[in-house]
């Protein structure tokens, strides 16, 4: 779906391997499931912030508990998305975080358009 809309994407298969990635430099967005194999989303994303990287994230899940969405939204994320969900609600969030970079960067600058998942 993303390379559809013209995203490149990097698909890691699991919490660990996406950790040991350092390259955040050209990234647009990070898709994080909030239900992880070995692990939460939410608590990947703290971490991240922790060490600094403040790349932006977009949260699935198949289970819309209200806590879990309250968890997420205070952590900082460009949107929450239910499965199933339309490539729209996915897409939208990625065109907005494109438009924020393009006010806060130089125009000589390409912006980026990798997502990590």
């Amino acid at each position: 779906m993303l390379r559809q809309h013209g995203y490149d994407s990097v698909l890691f298969a699991s919490a660990e391997a996406f950790q040991n990635h350092n390259e955040f430099e050209e990234v647009l967005c990070v898709i994080l499931d909030i239900n992880l194999n070995d692990g939460s989303g939410i608590e990947l994303r703290h971490r991240l912030k922790a060490a600094g990287n403040s790349v932006p994230v977009i949260y699935m899940t198949g289970n819309n508990d209200p806590a879990v969405r309250m968890a997420a939204l205070q952590s900082g994320c460009l949107g929450y998305l239910t499965k199933p969900f339309s490539a729209e609600s996915l897409i939208e969030p990625l065109k907005e975080n494109i438009g924020r970079a393009r006010v806060m960067r130089p125009r000589s600058r390409e912006f980026p358009s990798r997502v990590i998942r």
